[in-house]
């Protein structure tokens, strides 16, 4: 059963959804931002703790972000995910400040490269049930000479570092995920090229993930109505989870309301 998995996106210390793929350190004056919330971190981490929606992550995207983090961990000691500039320095320190878990991207990828020593390195110094691997992706559409004329049409997705702006050399596959999960308890992947945009999601990446992972997913990316969990639902067979930004009511959005996603949590959990 595919759930709803709430989100804290944090810029320069206040809560925020934005467009993904405006994220840029040369060009900051490109940044699109849906929202700006008037409440503090902590306020969204006590509404996710009274309806208990366990496993919410809190992104720091950029700088400036510290103390806001720690305010929304201390809201809900062990019941949220922590991730933006996580690495083997001060992972163990996020843990200690009340994150579940902590979820890392650009450290795995020095000079852009996926290093599997780096990835084993940390699951062994924290514990792979404390650590999520962030695979947010672009799409790429696969040239004639990546492989057979058939095979051209069928995008890839590219793993993308330092606030989706820096592609490196990770393609999302089977063969991929499976070795990245000896060393995590679960993945998050964010479409980089639809979020923020409220436009509906990626289907092919969230079957693909539905295929590749064997470990827990959650996506997130382009969600625009209720329709959308229902989709990724079906679409996964209930293996993959999902996350609203800007669509929701509580970011400023009209497209799906909070308490109807609880609704759906409630639901489905009391299905088992």
């Amino acid at each position: 059963m595919s759930l709803f998995r709430p989100c804290i996106d944090l810029h320069d210390g206040e809560v925020k959804q934005i467009v993904g793929a405006s994220l840029s350190d040369s060009t900051p004056s490109d940044l699109r931002t849906n929202f700006v919330s008037s409440q503090p971190p902590a306020y969204y981490a006590q509404l996710y703790r009274t309806h208990g929606l366990r496993g919410a992550h809190v992104i720091k995207l950029g700088p400036n972000n510290d103390e806001a983090a720690r305010a929304a961990l201390a809201a809900w000691p062990k019941g949220m995910q922590i991730g933006g500039g996580i690495s083997i320095d001060n992972a163990q320190l996020w843990l200690d400040a009340g994150a579940d878990k902590v979820i890392v991207t650009s450290w795995l990828f020095p000079d852009a490269k996926l290093s599997i020593d780096r990835l084993r390195l940390l699951s062994e110094t924290i514990g792979r049930d404390a650590l999520v691997v962030d695979l947010s992706c672009k799409r790429r559409v696969r040239s004639p000479q990546d492989g057979p004329a058939d095979a051209a049409a069928e995008p890839e997705w590219v793993v993308a570092m330092n606030k989706w702006q820096t592609p490196t050399n990770l393609v999302l596959s089977a063969e991929s995920m499976a070795e990245l999960a000896q060393y995590a308890s679960e993945f998050l992947v964010h479409a980089a090229d639809v979020e923020g945009l409220c436009q509906g999601i990626d289907e092919q990446l969230v079957e693909r993930l539905a295929q590749w992972s064997t470990i827990p997913c959650t996506y997130a990316g382009g969600a625009k109505d209720l329709g959308d969990i229902e989709l990724v639902d079906r679409l996964s067979q209930g293996r993959v989870d999902i996350t609203y930004g800007s669509a929701l009511d509580i970011f400023g959005g009209s497209g799906v309301k909070f308490d109807d996603l609880v609704a759906w949590n409630n639901s489905k959990q009391s299905q088992k």
